[in-house]
C-alpha cells in the first residue's frame, strides 16, 4: 500500500498540500489575534467591539483585511504596551519577592527622596524614614539626616 501512495501522491502535490495547510493555520492565528486585540483594546467602546467582532466573524476575509488596514499599526502598539506592562509587573513582583537584597537601601532612599520631592511626605517624615532605613538613630544616621535638607 505504501508504494501505491507514493505513485498517487507526487512530491509537488505534497508540497502544495503542506503550503495550503500552513496558510490555513496562519489564517486562524491571524483571525484569533485580531479577535484577541478587539477584546483587549480599551479605546474601543462596547458597540465598537461588537461591530468589529461581527464584521470579522460574518465576513472573515474582508473583515480581517479591513481591520489590519484600519487598525494594524495600533494593534502592534497595543501589543508592545501590553508586553511592557507585563514586564514591569514581573519586575515589580521579583523586587517584592526578593525583598531585602543588598541594593534595597539605595532603592528605598531613592523612593523616599522622590516622595519628598513630589511633596507627598514632609521633611520630618523623610528624616524619620531615612533613619529607619539606615538602621536606627546612631551617630552615622544622625550625621546623614543633617545633610538631607541641603540636597
Amino acid at each position: 500500500m505504501g508504494t501505491y501512495l507514493a505513485y498517487d501522491y507526487p512530491l509537488l502535490s505534497a508540497f502544495w498540500t503542506m503550503l495550503w495547510f500552513f496558510l490555513w493555520i496562519l489564517w486562524f492565528i491571524l483571525l484569533f489575534r485580531i479577535i484577541w486585540d478587539i477584546f483587549r483594546d480599551d479605546s474601543l467602546s462596547g458597540w465598537g467591539k461588537a461591530g468589529w467582532l461581527l464584521f470579522v466573524i460574518i465576513l472573515p476575509f474582508l473583515g480581517v483585511l479591513i481591520y489590519v488596514i484600519a487598525r494594524g499599526k495600533s494593534m502592534g502598539e497595543r501589543e508592545i504596551k501590553h508586553a511592557r506592562r507585563q514586564q514591569a509587573e514581573f519586575d515589580s513582583y521579583i523586587r517584592e519577592t526578593a525583598g531585602g537584597g543588598g541594593g534595597s537601601h539605595a532603592d528605598e532612599l531613592t523612593r523616599l527622596s522622590e516622595l519628598r520631592a513630589r511633596g507627598d511626605i514632609t521633611e520630618e517624615e523623610f528624616r524619620r524614614a531615612k533613619e529607619k532605613v539606615l538602621g536606627g538613630s546612631g551617630p552615622a544616621a544622625a550625621a546623614g539626616t543633617g545633610a538631607a535638607p541641603h540636597q
